[in-house]
């Protein structure tokens, strides 16, 4: 019935043919059409139109990843591949040492420590002797290092 002028409607319109609408109250119209003249005027006048993409809809990703922004769904049962994929053990280390050191500042310019103990304890957290600030604690109240 309507093959060719839907087979030209594409080409013209720049579609396949599946997304070429034909308006069903002027069919006999599009009928009568035979050149690609004719297609092209029955375009301009909104009796063949293209039809829109169908996309995917992106409202419940948006609002997961908005879930996630807050920490949600970041569970042991959400994570795929090893604890150094998600975060490397250089990045891991890096975080560590620099919350270290920074602590074994703040505590020699607060003359809690003097610099010997401080040189010592800045080696001690290079070698990777303590995990965290807390265990770095632990160290000094067992060694009765810290002064009031």
């Amino acid at each position: 019935m309507l093959k060719m002028q839907r087979r030209i409607a594409a080409e013209l319109l720049k579609c396949g043919e599946n997304r070429v609408w034909i308006d069903p109250e002027r069919i006999e119209d599009v009928k009568s059409a035979i050149t690609r003249e004719d297609i092209r005027r029955l375009i301009n006048e909104g009796v063949i139109k293209k039809k829109l993409l169908k996309g995917q809809s992106r409202y419940r990703a948006k609002i997961r990843q908005e879930a996630k922004k807050k920490g949600r769904h970041r569970g042991h049962g959400n994570r795929k591949g090893k604890k150094t994929a998600r975060m490397g053990r250089k990045e891991r280390w890096i975080m560590t040492i620099r919350a270290l050191r920074k602590e074994l500042r703040k505590l020699k310019a607060e003359k809690k420590i003097d610099e010997h103990i401080y040189r010592s304890l800045y080696i001690r957290a290079k070698g990777g002797q303590f995990k965290s600030k807390h265990q770095l604690y632990l160290f000094m109240e067992e060694r009765g290092i810290l002064k009031r």
